[in-house]
């Protein structure tokens, strides 16, 4: 689940019966945790109100999870063939990646509801 730009993990302890989350990604630890789903939701999305909130009085910028780049490393044949498919396309190799990316994540998004979500 995600919530502006931020994403969590969360596990259910049968014994307490509680729904616990965990921002992911961050060196600052954030968690939350609810016994309802609609109640994790709110928690989430309080949680990440309070962290930006202290960094705002704090006067720092808020860390952020994922900073839109990441290096992949590949068998150099993979590489060539993946430069020439960007290539036939008209686009960069960065662009071919992306929509690749994006197509994986809606079939994944479409077989797995709720798996790739975000928080209203």
């Amino acid at each position: 689940m995600t919530y502006k730009g931020y994403g969590a993990k969360v596990t259910f302890d049968p014994d307490a019966e509680i729904l616990h989350g965990e921002v992911v990604g961050l060196r600052d630890v954030i968690t939350f945790q609810a016994t309802s789903v609609e109640g994790l939701k709110e928690a989430f999305r309080g949680s990440v109100e309070d962290y930006l909130a202290w960094c705002a009085e704090l006067g720092q910028e808020p860390e952020r999870a994922y900073a839109g780049r990441f290096l992949l490393r590949m068998d150099p044949g993979l590489h060539r063939d993946l430069a020439l498919a960007a290539e036939r396309a008209g686009v960069s190799i960065n662009a071919w990646v992306v929509a690749c990316v994006e197509q994986q994540l809606a079939k994944a998004s479409a077989s797995h509801p709720g798996v790739v979500s975000e928080v209203a």
